[in-house]
């Protein structure tokens, strides 16, 4: 986790870098223009809000790993699968539902590119598939 924290306190610095450049080009490329009409506002901000989320993560990561007390198992190279914590949820990997799921956010996506009366027909999918992929587990071959 040390080697992420260094690797994104490094992309804050050459986002922060790059904001500097690219407002001082701007400025020089349109001398002619006011000060504040040289600047290409957008490019500037964003490269400016790059590196500040760059260093937001930067900053979370760093107390995260000072308040964990030490490296965790996955971050050290010589331990196995099993050192860390073996429970991790349950994942259904033969399960079709989420890929309904998604149909049914991409019916709601085009409703809202074509037309309104696609959102019931999104919305009838998206409630057939939430009931289908929780009670999955309640009928048949993977029944409890």
């Amino acid at each position: 986790m040390r080697s992420n924290i260094v690797l994104w306190w490094i992309l804050t610095a050459f986002f922060a870098l790059m904001g500097v450049v690219y407002t001082v080009w701007n400025i020089i490329a349109h001398q002619d223009r006011p000060i504040v009409t040289a600047i290409e506002w957008v490019g500037t901000v964003a490269l400016f809000f790059a590196a500040f989320m760059a260093a937001m993560i930067a900053f979370y990561l760093d107390r995260t790993f000072k308040a964990q007390g030490g490296s965790l198992p996955e971050d050290i190279l010589t331990s196995d699968i099993d050192d860390g914590d073996p429970e991790l949820g349950e994942f259904s990997p033969w399960s079709w539902w989420p890929i309904v799921l998604a149909g049914s956010a991409a019916v709601g996506a085009i409703a809202l590119a074509v037309g309104q009366f696609l959102f019931p027909v999104a919305l009838a999918i998206f409630v057939i598939a939430i009931v289908g992929w929780v009670y999955e587990y309640y009928r048949g071959h993977f029944a409890r």
